[in-house]
């Protein structure tokens, strides 16, 4: 059984940034070198930056659970009109092809019904990642090389779902 739960403190925060660090590690690994991993992780995923994120910036972040141990997460903020962006959606290898993703999704749209757009960004060699958002309803909108920093660059699609019944 799939529970989705909104992250509310320090210790939910490290949860997810310890499931992050699992994630990234088993996942991308096919996709990126492994000092980028650990650069991304870093910049990106760690407690750090996800407390900065939640605490200065406004994003929230959902815990997706799977019976009682964490499994998936995913952080979005919201831009105002009517723009969210879902900067983060993960699901653990062995827990993947659940519903988890969908049911993090599920709670997005119930905690923010005024939404007219979605939008993410995922790397464009990430064809597994980029089937799921199609069949959800996402739909390309541009390229972007995005510099990080440390000789490392972000190569992304931006991928937008809109809603036209809200």
């Amino acid at each position: 059984m799939v529970s989705v739960k909104t992250a509310e403190n320090n210790e939910d925060i490290k949860k997810i940034a310890e499931l992050a660090e699992v994630i990234w590690h088993e996942y991308f690994s096919s996709l990126l070198s492994a000092e980028q991993i650990d650069y991304m992780v870093e910049k990106f995923q760690s407690y750090k930056a996800i407390s900065a994120a939640v605490n200065n910036e406004g994003y929230r972040y959902y815990m997706a659970y799977c019976g009682d141990e964490l499994c998936g997460y995913l952080g979005y903020h919201n831009e105002g009109g009517g723009r969210i962006f879902i900067s983060k959606i993960y699901v653990r290898a062995d827990k993947r092809r659940l519903g988890i993703a969908s049911a993090m999704l599920e709670k997005l749209t119930i905690d923010e019904p005024e939404a007219e757009v979605w939008y993410l960004t995922v790397n464009r060699y990430n064809s597994g990642s980029i089937a799921v958002y199609k069949k959800r309803g996402f739909e390309t909108v541009k390229e972007q090389v995005t510099d990080i920093g440390n000789g490392f660059v972000m190569d992304d699609y931006v991928m937008e779902k809109r809603f036209t019944d809200r």
